[in-house]
């Protein structure tokens, strides 16, 4: 965690060092551009959230294989963006890779996230933030399936080339909307100046909460080709969401 920290201040000192040698090339612009002094956070967060695969283990287990058990478990990357009250928030994030077996034909699925989310700080206190926020969630599942016993039947490159083998990666498009809350508690630290700037630099720790509704589970494809008669159940479910970030404010 120390570690971390000190890899998240060096991006931050590096950012705030960036913006002020563009700004200072134009008076007039900094004006402008300080007139919002930006501020926000790099964070990590770890969210539970509930998925529900039934009808593609059920699939697979009329072809012999068995289920999958998948991570509820989503680990992401995320930004915040304070302006004023308003509060942004944009990340990434995936579910460790849940695996089956049966013989020589393996398994293995996780999903991946981009999410966008907006929200208003109702709380008076600086060193509480506290926000209801609505975002959209774009996700894809990944599936892929892995013939052993095609695969490893030669030890030539080109008959491995032309091999025919049931080995093949599926995907699942998804759209999500989410409607929730957030707290943060601001943990202040010691600023540091530069040049006529001076940034302010925090550490929030919180949480989110809310309910992710799967408004679209889209058709499972190989490459771009779309599988007729797939499982598509949706995935609608409560999360909640751990974040720790370094924050900083930008200040003249």
């Amino acid at each position: 965690m120390k570690n971390l920290t000190k890899t998240l201040f060096v991006i931050i000192t590096l950012f705030g060092s960036t913006a002020v040698m563009a700004q200072n090339t134009d008076t007039v612009n900094t004006h402008g551009w300080m007139k919002h002094r930006p501020a926000g956070a790099i964070q990590i967060q770890v969210t539970y959230r509930k998925g529900n695969i039934d009808q593609l283990n059920s699939a697979l287990n009329a072809n012999g294989i068995p289920s999958v058990k998948q991570s509820n478990i989503w680990i992401n990357a995320s930004m915040s963006h304070v302006f004023n009250k308003w509060m942004f928030e944009d990340g990434i994030g995936f579910t460790p890779i849940a695996s089956s077996e049966m013989n020589d034909l393996k398994v293995k699925y996780n999903q991946y996230q981009l999410f966008w989310r907006a929200g208003y700080n109702v709380s008076t206190n600086s060193d509480f933030r506290l926000y209801p926020f609505a975002g959209i969630n774009f996700s894809a599942a990944r599936l892929k399936v892995e013939d052993k016993a095609r695969i490893r039947n030669t030890n030539d490159f080109t008959d491995e080339l032309l091999n025919s083998t049931s080995s093949k990666t599926f995907w699942q498009p998804n759209f999500g909307i989410e409607l929730g809350a957030g707290f943060d508690y601001v943990i202040k630290l010691k600023s540091k100046k530069m040049d006529c700037f001076e940034i302010e630099r925090n550490i929030p720790i919180g949480i989110r909460a809310g309910y992710y509704i799967n408004a679209y589970a889209g058709d499972w494809k190989v490459d771009s080709y779309k599988l007729q008669n797939s499982p598509n159940q949706k995935q609608n479910a409560v999360f909640i969401s751990f974040n720790i970030g370094l924050g900083y404010k930008i200040k003249k």
